[in-house]
């Protein structure tokens, strides 16, 4: 999945440094707060979040709108369901 630089975040999340399940639990109160349509960013570093996201969002029917990884940095954009 490739990023688009188009992609404007109305909410952005600072998940480095934080390990599982710290990330995807900062993420889903995020969520909670936020109307449906709306996308969050996120940036992390820990690697279990590569699979952690996608599988959330398919879980709970959110769209994960793009992801990649830098030089041990992931970020996702995520739009709320």
């Amino acid at each position: 999945m490739t990023v688009d630089q188009n992609i404007i975040a109305d909410v952005e999340v600072d998940a480095r440094g934080l390990r599982c399940p710290e990330p995807l639990m900062v993420v889903r109160n995020r969520l909670m707060d936020m109307s449906s349509g709306e996308v969050v960013s996120v940036v992390a570093t820990d690697p279990s979040t590569s699979w952690d996201f996608p599988n959330f969002c398919k879980f709970l029917s959110h769209e994960l709108l793009a992801q990649s990884e830098d030089h041990g940095e992931y970020r996702y954009w995520i739009r709320k369901g």
